[in-house]
Order: C-alpha cells, then structure tokens, then sequence
C-alpha cells in the first residue's frame, strides 16, 4: 500500500466551472460503406437553445478514411488560472492514416474552420511513427501526441511533437532508442517531472478486428511507462500482465498528487500508480471487474473492456466506460486508496436481454440488463469515450470505439449510427442516471449515420487542463 492519497487541490475547487454550451465531437465514416469523410461535429449543449442536443455545424476533412478518433487542445500552456479561459486550436490526428488537422475554434466557436494539415508522409519520414491518438499540451505550449506504431503498422509507442506556435511538425519527443514495444495514450504531472504512457496494440494484426487466436502472440500491449520529462527517457516500466491492454492513463488533478490510475481493458483490472521513495513509482490493484461466462460470442469468457477512465476535477470520482459489458461505473477515491463502487448504469452492451448473447455465469449482476430507449431510439453498442462537465454534475459519453471493432462486436452501430448520451451524476452521495430528455443522433446525418468518438468543450473539461 502507498501513501495516502492526496486531496484536490484548493485552486481547482475553488475555480469557478462556466457550464459547457458546445461539444466538439470527432466523427468518422469509415467502416461504413459510405464514400464520405470524416467531420468535426459541433453540438448544442444549452438546455435553453431550440437546438438543444442537436449537430449545428459539421466541419468535414478534406481526405476519406482517416478515422478521426482522438483529439486535444494547443493552448501555448496548459494553465487556467483564468475560468473564462477558452481553446482557441483543436488539434485532430488520424488514427489510420496518421494525417493531424488543426481546427480553429476560436474565430468562431460554434462554426469551426480548418486552418492547417500536416501530411502522413511528413510523420512518417520525419518520425517513422504512424497510427496517431492522443493529442495534449505540454507546459512550454508544444503539443505532443502519442502513437500506436510505425508506418508499416507495427506496434512501437513514443510521441510526435508539434511546435505550439505554428504547430509545425518538429520530430520525435522522446530520445533516440527510447521507444516503448507500444504505445496508446499518456498523462503528465509537471511538478513530479514525470509523463505515464500506455500501450496499445499492433494494427498490423488487430486492426483488421479482434481475433482471440492473437491473445499470448504479443499484439495486445501490457506495460506501464514511466518517463522523465526534462531528460525525455523513460524511467521505469511495469509489467501489468500478458493481454492486459493498458489504454486509459490519468493523473489526480490536484497539482501535487504523485499519482494516478490506469485501466486495463482486455484484464478489467484497474491499477493506481503512486510515487513512493525518491523519484521511484510503483503500482497496486484498486478495483478488478470480473469477466462474465457467456456463450454465443467470440469467446467464452467477456472482459468488461474498460476503454475510457475520467477523474473529475475535484478527485472525489473516477468514472469508467466498459464497452463490452455496456455499463459506466462511478468510484468515490476515498482517503484509504481504495475506490469504492457508488454508481453504475448500463447503456448498451453485448450482454442485453434478448440478445444473441447469454451469461452463463456473472459475479456481480443477478440477470442481464434491459436495452436502452432514449427519446423513442433504441441504443446499441456499449459506452466508450467520456468528457465529464466541470462541475461534475454531467457526464457524457458516446458509443464508437474503432471502426473496425465497432463493426464486429456491433454492426448495429455501424449501420444506424452512433449516439451521444447524457448521464446525470450525483455529486454528493455518489449515482448516475441516464438523461432522457438528451440525445444526439449520429444516424440522421445528412450523409448517412456515421460513428462519433472524443468529445472536448471550449470552455474547458476534466481531461484537458493540466496544471504545470
């Protein structure tokens, strides 16, 4: 057991929290046999507006296929000592075709316009890096993202960096020889000097879908990097388990916090990493969702797959998205270090009743769960990315997770389209509930349903503002 864990962090609660009023969302047509490309959805957020929950602008790519999937701010820093502070850059890399645009979105935040596009072949023979993700400001204003492979489509992690003025393509972050087996997404904490990375999987393989004879053949990551910031080189690398998956990685808020948590998707096994002597770190297992015993799927045992981890802005919850299982789940982090379960809610999923799926054996749920009706639309697929409001009170979630695995585990979504749902949080004792008077249809697109991914607001979120 580490030491106990750190309380937020006074400026961050008394930070006032503007509501959000637009949502940028990245959307994509691949996969779904539709010859268009990818956009930047803009929705309408304000309860009050006749628009209200609706898609208002659509900011389409100049490219087909590149599978938009996550994005991030270019702030020039990272600070917001000012709570009116607004983005003013989105930086979006492509996952497959590892293209990065950059959207303006200060001009006019609720009709963003293309301002600049760096080219695949740029990344690939500047970096020798392809398969681009997440997107973050670092302190100095540079943006620096992560990367899942090499040009050919093997796993190698690392990060390409972009100047935080004129967001030129500047070459690789980290030092020579330094570049983890894999790599998928990753947090900072300027004041311990330290970035934690995670590990993703080999494209070349799992990119074509998820194939249970790939499992103990080393396509699925499972290492914990640890990094020195200022030196670029990693520190220290645990091992969290053959096919663990580590995807989602975040730090405590709270600027002096020397620790944070990383979930496992394919294990459901989610680990809290701390600081403990000198500038050494080390882990331990907080919370375990245990896989379900099914029979009419792929395999018979499900993992929950847990794609998204969020921390709200004052410490108090972690939020997790289980695509496979369907439900999010919200853990109060308590003093002792040990998350307890204060709320679930189940908004899709591969386990529903009167689906092709049944459970044979389940640790936790007594029956399978109801399919979800939101505003007279039944919702399939399960919950993948979060973007939690300020104030923590809402918390939002769409249902694409990549393209190619959204087809195989759920063609319905591929073939009606994605939804962005609204979860009301209970803030004080802990509990979540699906809004049912909000919903964003992916499927009435004027050019056919498509499949919507990260969610990030101008006015500031709670995976966004690291403060250095």
């Amino acid at each position: 057991m580490g030491k106990r864990c750190s309380a937020a962090s006074p400026q961050l609660l008394a930070a006032p929290a503007p509501r959000e009023e637009v949502a940028y969302v990245t959307c994509t047509y691949r996969e779904t046999c539709i010859d268009q490309p990818d956009f930047l959805a803009t929705v309408d957020l304000n309860p009050r507006s006749p628009n209200y929950g609706q898609v208002i602008h659509r900011l389409p790519m100049p490219n087909l296929k590149d599978e938009l999937h996550s994005s991030g701010w270019s702030t020039g820093c990272t600070c917001f000592d000012n709570a009116s502070k607004q983005w003013t850059k989105l930086i979006l890399p492509s996952f497959i075709s590892s293209r990065i645009y950059v959207v303006d979105v200060g001009s006019q935040c609720r009709a963003p316009r293309l301002c600049k596009t760096i080219e695949p072949v740029d990344v690939f023979w500047k970096c020798n890096k392809g398969y681009l993700n997440v997107p973050r400001s670092l302190p100095n204003g540079d943006v620096l993202i992560a990367n899942v492979g090499d040009p050919s489509g093997n796993a190698k992690g690392g990060f390409i960096l972009l100047d935080g003025q004129n967001l030129e393509l500047k070459g690789n972050w980290e030092n020579e020889c330094e570049s983890p087996p894999s790599g998928y997404e990753f947090w900072y904490q300027p004041r311990h000097n330290v970035l934690v990375s995670t590990a993703g999987f080999a494209l070349k393989r799992a990119g074509y879908g998820f194939n249970p004879d790939d499992l103990k053949k080393g396509v699925y990551g499972r290492r914990l990097n640890v990094w020195d910031m200022s030196c670029r080189t990693l520190r220290q690398c645990f091992d969290l388990g053959e096919d663990s998956l580590p995807l989602s990685v975040k730090f405590l808020h709270n600027p002096d916090a020397a620790e944070g948590y990383v979930s496992c998707a394919l294990s459901g096994i989610i680990y809290r990493f701390y600081k403990c002597q000198g500038d050494n770190w080390a882990v331990e297992e907080v919370i375990r969702i245990p896989p379900k015993e099914v029979a009419g799927w792929i395999m018979c045992r499900m993992p929950a797959f847990t794609v998204d981890l969020v921390i709200s802005r004052d410490d108090r919850f972690l939020y997790l998205s289980n695509w496979l299982h369907g439900d999010i789940r919200q853990y109060e982090l308590s003093r002792n270090c040990k998350p307890r379960l204060v709320g679930q809610v189940f908004v899709g999923g591969s386990i529903l009743r009167g689906g092709p799926v049944a459970v044979c054996r389940d640790e936790e749920l007594k029956c399978q769960p109801e399919p979800l009706v939101v505003k007279c639309k039944r919702v399939y697929g399960g919950p993948s990315r979060l973007q939690l409001s300020l104030d923590g009170k809402r918390l939002y979630v769409t249902n694409s997770f990549y393209s190619t695995w959204d087809r195989q585990f759920y063609p319905n979504v591929v073939k009606e389209g994605s939804v962005m749902l609204q979860i009301d949080v209970d803030t004080e004792k802990g509990g979540l509930c699906v809004n049912k008077n909000f919903l964003v249809d992916f499927g009435k697109e004027p050019n056919g349903p498509c499949l919507a991914k990260d969610i990030h607001f101008p006015s500031g979120d709670s995976t966004s503002e690291i403060v250095p």
